[in-house]
């Protein structure tokens, strides 16, 4: 299962990983994750230890949760990839009904929510992105090539997917770039150089600043600014090293003060441009900073 397709999930900050088997289409999660979880642990020492000492206790039980487990390889916290337990779907809730209280509640509540949203369907076809042949014909780095990316993530879930926003609109209290001058605004972005790290960014952020959709907007850009990276320099952003309130705060400065974000991005930069969980791992990310707290 080299290569798989590995998804992050994200739960009070913390990630689930997972593994999808395409031999028997499931998702297979990574148990010490949802241990940490359900335990508030961030020692992977002491992560491991309770899970071994829970799953003798199972064992003991007749418990089919441990009957259930299954092995597969995962990236460790000491970079080598190595057997670590999975649990299916079915798995893992039986897993987190051995934990009483709220918190256990409400992780199953969460693992079991069908996600058909926008967001959902959205983020699906951003996985997608990655396969398929449409990702070569998108123009890097015009508005033109952002909208392509727009409408291919939002359509038929946006009527106005692709389309260039009409109205204005703000966010935390900032006005984004005024409708009737957008036209012109993303012409001269457009128009900015992008042969430098430091002017892809500011390309990036300006873009960011003009926000020309109604919704959708910053998943739409990181990707545009991923495949300026990828075009201009044979880089893209490893956005799994960058926390959603970094990163959120970081964007919001920008408009007055872009060292942060430029330290943030410079910092998460990899040479991996054609690799597939990165890929995966950055859109879960980017899809994941959108989520409301």
């Amino acid at each position: 299962m080299s290569n798989a397709k590995i998804s992050i999930r994200f739960f009070n900050d913390r990630e689930v990983r997972a593994i999808w088997d395409e031999q028997n289409a499931r998702w297979w999660f990574s148990v010490l994750d949802i241990i940490a979880v359900l335990t508030d642990q961030d020692d992977y020492s002491k992560t491991r230890n309770y899970w071994k000492y829970l799953k003798t206790k199972l064992k003991k039980e007749n418990s089919q949760v441990v009957s259930a487990t299954t092995q597969l390889k995962f990236l460790a916290p000491d970079g080598k990839q190595r057997l670590a337990d999975m649990l299916d779907y079915a798995g893992i809730i039986a897993l987190g009904k051995e934990f009483p209280g709220k918190k256990a509640n409400r992780f199953i509540e969460w693992f079991t929510y069908s996600d058909e949203s926008i967001d959902g369907k959205s983020k699906t076809k951003a996985y997608a992105l990655f396969e398929s042949s449409f990702i070569n014909s998108i123009e890097v780095g015009t508005t033109n090539g952002l909208q392509q990316i727009h409408a291919y993530l939002f359509g038929g879930l946006y009527d106005f997917a692709g389309q260039i926003r009409q109205k204005n609109i703000s966010k935390w209290g900032f006005q984004f770039a005024v409708s009737r001058f957008l036209e012109n605004t993303l012409k001269q972005i457009e128009a900015m150089p992008e042969t430098t790290f430091d002017e892809i960014v500011n390309k990036y952020i300006e873009m960011n600043i003009a926000h020309p959709f109604m919704e959708g907007n910053g998943r739409s850009t990181r990707i545009w600014l991923d495949l300026i990276l990828k075009k201009r320099l044979k880089k893209c952003v490893d956005w799994s090293k960058i926390s959603k309130r970094d990163y959120m705060n970081a964007m919001m400065q920008s408009p007055i003060n872009c060292d942060a974000i430029m330290t943030l991005l410079d910092n998460a930069l990899t040479t991996k441009i054609n690799d597939r969980e990165m890929f995966m791992k950055g859109i879960d990310y980017s899809y994941y900073y959108e989520e409301n707290d």
